[in-house]
């Protein structure tokens, strides 16, 4: 029987569960904390952006950044996850995997992840579960948990 790895993540925190029966318990075998996670652009970046010339005209204006602060710092933690997640798809850990993770926090988890991770993705929802007790997260999927545990077998022939 696969085992199934479960990522539950936010912008702070990833925790990563396994479970092998539908029945067994979550086993939580990794988490990683993100401090900057919490702060807000002023307490990452407080220099005001650079000023330039206008292309026509005399007028001047902040040069803007392609993204934020805190969207540099959660771009960062998903890359930090998706080493996480190839390590332990290296070590056997798990064979399959649910990302379990706010919408904006899950796209960059998708650009993060390398190709055997990304092969490994069972399921995705846009759920922030991180928080809750293992129990808790385990109510949360017990609906999806059956399938993602033991795959549906297809009607004889």
């Amino acid at each position: 029987m696969k085992t199934t790895g479960i990522l539950v993540a936010d912008q702070t925190l990833a925790r990563l569960f396994t479970i092998r029966h539908p029945k067994d318990p979550l086993e939580e075998i990794a988490d990683l904390n993100n401090a900057k996670g919490r702060l807000h652009d002023s307490d990452i970046d407080s220099d005001r952006p650079g000023r330039t010339f206008d292309t026509m005209g005399m007028g001047r204006h902040a040069m803007s950044k392609q993204h934020s602060a805190t969207t540099q710092q959660e771009i960062r933690f998903a890359g930090l996850i998706g080493d996480l997640l190839a390590d332990h798809l290296r070590r056997d850990d798990f064979q399959r995997l649910v990302l379990c993770a706010p919408p904006k926090l899950l796209g960059f988890l998708r650009e993060a992840l390398s190709e055997p991770v990304v092969e490994s993705v069972f399921m995705e929802l846009g759920k922030d579960f991180v928080h809750l007790e293992e129990k808790d997260i385990r109510a949360h999927l017990m609906k999806e948990l059956p399938a993602i545990v033991q795959p549906a077998r297809s009607p004889a022939a």
